[in-house]
């Protein structure tokens, strides 16, 4: 018993020891948002109001009923009066007597939209004009102890934006800023301003050119240091080792000595200990380090996206004076563009795995995107990751997002291709213009550089291949000016997208890509994309702009296809969500509003009417576009993945909308899947069957995001509508590895038996054991063409360990099968598709609303007259 007492003794004294070696945490920084008590009121006006910070001028006016729904039926039209005016928000802030004791107080703005004065306690502090960058002020000798006034008094984006266009030589162009919608006739401003392009309108969304506290302000009192910055270089990495440099960037007040602590939270291992002097003012230290046989960050698909979580600390004297906490993961990323037989490679390598990219465009969620909830990114990334997508291309029309969609995008093993803002317009290359230019993507650049999600920065969106310098293509601009302007055009271009931001890629990052205009042939900017391009990227519109048919998304093949798409409407429920009975009809007032592509809802109709029977009933024709579009982007994901490794990604426009609106997306601004959506996640799946029918000759692709060869067996079997198999076919294939091959070629009629190709289908397998691993259905005639006759469909609701379930089955062929509760939230696991005779299926059932059976509906293609 003694003993084990002097065993406890000596632990005790040992733990004591430990403590005491531990350095104490001292409270040199204070930090607090400054959210809560703000006013607003209109400069030049008797409007005034409580807002909401972060916000915008349209969000607060909403709030206080002083408008209506910005989206509801036409009222956008008449609230183009709001971004004419200017906006004044005021807040007391009081100063406690512990941060006013502070040696540095400082007010940090992390978004301000976007010509703004900011005035503490009636002295002028900052002038901002860039609505992407993040400002500061030291307000130490300003500031007193108490209460203390913040004004910030925002100018009319538009007002600012015409005296900038009547200063310039000429206009420039910029074909979606909707300037007649916003009642300044032919005059596009958005050129002139470092502001979000899609404020101004694009050809899916409206006009709301925003002012307003975007992101929050932070009051920051501290003494000593702050740490303002840790960048980890990946100088490179490998499964074996991580060779790894640590960037601390640190305001420090005076001269001293101090030892700076790198700790990875999860094993509590420091990785770094560094003995350092400080000067007063801005100190970078560089520290290498490594970690042996670190885990890897994979994208969804390829493996576990790790993240290591590390903790910071400036230690003096045994007293730490400053903390905190980043995360990143650690991975070799590469854009490999190397000459082929082909052309020009053009994949992502991925830790030495050359991968497939799979995804979509994303624009931001909301027109006012203080709105955009953690709820909204949460769901944004689960349909991306729940649809089998390991990259999403942030386009440049719209913002660098909140650093929580790149901590989703991180979590869940997202890539993400990185536009820099700017998008469909030239702009102005005057020394202030590039000035600002590269601060904003300094900061921008600072700010994501260590989230692992980041594959590559672009420079711009279509604008190399709209102005066409070098060649007679293009949009048709550069011919309406003369050659002289042409040329000072040329010149911003070249210095903002060839010099200004490659060169802060170069400088604050260790190694990112950098790739100047998408699309683009090659990195020169003499290498303007076309459709027959065997290097670079690819936007192929000749389906919709073009009125290609589906089919040519075979025909037109690229290295990397970055966009294409179709348009559809929203679904009934969310139309019903913005628009009266009376407004039910493709060409009304309220329906044409609600599209911003002038040609879009004829365009639909047309293509609708070459594969499909075109109703007349509304609520089917919305159905029916959701179809049509599913089944084009189905053509053409299944065409970009057989051409691999050719072609090695695929990005399809888009994911989501900023607002209710028939646009190219495959999930509508309330997150509700569209047929699309249910389909991409079907086509993103790792392995891939599909047919495809060229001069009579069928040919089976297996295509396999695996990294192993697979022993797997083909199964085909033609069945007609009813459910009578005509032919089953089986053998043994291999199915290649991170590639697309050719399992199976066979003459079309060999396979149609004399068989009514009208009446027929061909069920295709892909299995390894018992297991499918891909399964896809060949039709041999257009939609419209087929002989499909009434069904009995089967419907039964049930309870499996505490799930709801609805099981479907039919007697015969049901084509497009879609599945509702009226004016429910409840989602189905899976919708719009073929139910074949003779089998069921079970889809599982989730919403936050009561289960009403009573409320399901279904429609289905033999119902559309």
């Amino acid at each position: 018993m003694k003993k084990h007492q002097t065993k406890l003794l000596a632990f005790a004294v040992l733990c004591g020891i430990v403590s005491a070696c531990q350095p104490k945490e001292a409270k040199n920084m204070i930090q607090r948002e400054l959210n809560s008590g703000w006013t607003y009121r209109q400069a030049n006006g008797d409007i005034s109001g409580e807002a909401t910070v972060p916000g915008t001028i349209h969000t607060d006016l909403l709030a206080n009923k002083q408008i209506e729904d910005p989206f509801y039926r036409v009222n956008e039209k008449d609230q183009q009066w709001i971004d004419k005016e200017d906006w004044i928000y005021s807040k007391q802030i009081h100063i406690s007597k512990e941060e006013f004791e502070k040696e540095n107080l400082i007010l940090d703005f992390k978004g301000l939209d976007t010509y703004v004065d900011v005035y503490f306690n009636d002295k002028l502090i900052i002038q901002a004009d860039n609505m992407f960058r993040e400002w500061e002020s030291n307000i130490k000798s300003l500031a007193k102890e108490g209460e203390n006034h913040l004004k910030i008094y925002f100018h009319s984006p538009i007002k600012k934006g015409l005296e900038l266009l009547k200063a310039s030589e000429y206009a420039y162009p910029a074909i979606n800023d909707q300037s007649e919608n916003g009642g300044i006739g032919d005059q596009k401003v958005s050129v002139f301003t470092r502001k979000a392009g899609y404020h101004y309108g694009w050809d899916w969304g409206p006009r709301f050119v925003t002012s307003g506290i975007w992101r929050p302000i932070e009051l920051k009192a501290w003494d000593q240091i702050r740490i303002k910055d840790v960048f980890i270089r990946q100088n490179k990495v490998s499964k074996e080792k991580a060779e790894l440099v640590a960037e601390f960037q640190l305001e420090a007040n005076i001269d001293f000595s101090a030892k700076i602590i790198l700790k990875d939270k999860k094993s509590g291992r420091s990785l770094i200990i560094k003995k350092t002097e400080l000067e007063a003012g801005q100190n970078k230290i560089l520290v290498p380090f490594h970690i042996d046989k670190p885990q890897l960050w994979w994208s969804s698909g390829l493996g576990e996206p790790y993240m290591y979580d590390f903790e910071i600390s400036v230690v003096k004297d045994n007293l730490i004076i400053a903390k905190s906490e980043m995360s990143t993961g650690l991975r070799s990323i590469k854009l490999v563009r190397e000459k082929d037989d082909a052309g020009e490679s053009f994949v992502f390598e991925l830790n030495g795995v050359k991968l497939f990219a799979k995804g979509a465009n994303y624009i931001p969620n909301d027109n006012f995107l203080p709105r955009v909830s953690k709820k909204d990114y949460d769901k944004v990334i689960a349909d991306a990751k729940d649809a089998n997508m390991n990259m999403l291309r942030v386009w440049g029309g719209g913002i660098y997002e909140n650093d929580y969609f790149y901590e989703l995008c991180d979590r869940n093993g997202l890539l993400v291709w990185q536009d820099f803002m700017f998008a469909c317009s030239m702009y102005p290359g005057d020394e202030k213009m590039l000035q600002s230019i590269a601060e904003e993507a300094k900061d921008n650049v600072i700010r994501l550089r260590n989230h692992p999600s980041i594959a590559v920065w672009c420079g711009n969106n279509e604008i190399n291949a709209a102005w066409s310098h070098y060649s007679d293509g293009g949009w048709g601009w550069k011919e309406t000016y003369s050659e002289e302007h042409r040329e000072e055009i040329q010149k911003a271009y070249l210095d903002i997208f060839h010099k200004v931001l490659p060169d802060v890629v170069s400088e604050y990052t260790d190694g990112d890509d950098y790739w100047p205009s998408s699309p683009q042939a090659g990195f020169e900017p003499e290498k303007h994309a076309g459709y027959e391009n065997t290097a670079g990227d690819m936007h192929y519109w000749g389906v919709w702009h073009g009125k290609h048919p589906f089919e040519d998304f075979d025909k037109y093949k690229a290295r990397f296809m970055s966009e294409y798409g179709f348009q559809s409407f929203p679904d009934f429920e969310t139309v019903k969500k913005y628009a009266l009975p009376e407004d039910y009809d493709i060409e009304s007032e309220v329906m044409a509003a609600h599209q911003r592509s002038g040609i879009g809802n004829l365009r639909i109709k047309e293509y609708m009417g070459w594969d499909y029977k075109v109703p007349a009933d509304f609520e089917q024709f919305l159905y029916m576009s959701h179809v049509l579009q599913a089944r084009g982007i189905k053509m053409a994901i299944e065409a970009h993945r057989r051409a691999m490794p050719y072609c090695m990604g695929t990005l399809y426009w888009q994911i989501n909308d900023c607002w209710p609106v028939a646009s190219w997306s495959s999930t509508d601004y309330y997150h509700k899947w569209k047929a699309m959506h249910y389909m991409v996640r079907k086509a993103y799946e790792p392995v891939l069957i599909s047919a495809f029918n060229k001069e009579g000759v069928l040919t089976f692709y297996g295509v396999s995001d695996l990294l192993e060869d697979q022993n797997v067996s083909l199964e085909l079997t033609l069945m007609d509508f009813k459910g009578e198999k005509l032919m089953e076919k089986k053998m043994d294939v291999v199915l290649n590895k991170n590639t697309s091959n050719v399992l199976y070629q066979s003459g079309i009629n060999e396979i149609l038996q004399r068989a009514n190709e009208k009446e027929i289908m061909l069920l295709m397998e892909l299995k390894q054991d018992a297991n499918i691993l891909a399964n896809n259905i060949y039709y041999f005639a257009k939609p419209k063409d087929q002989i499909l006759q009434e069904p009995k469909i089967d419907i039964q609701f049930e309870m499996i360990e505490g799930k709801s379930y609805v099981k479907v089955s039919t007697d015969k062929l049901v084509r497009d099968l879609y599945l509702k509760f009226v004016d429910s939230d409840i989602q189905f696991s899976d919708n719009y598709f073929d139910l074949i005779p003779g089998n069921s299926k079970m889809i599982e059932l989730n919403g936050n609303d009561k289960l009403d059976e009573s409320k399901l509906e279904i429609m289905h293609l033999q119902q559309v007259q």
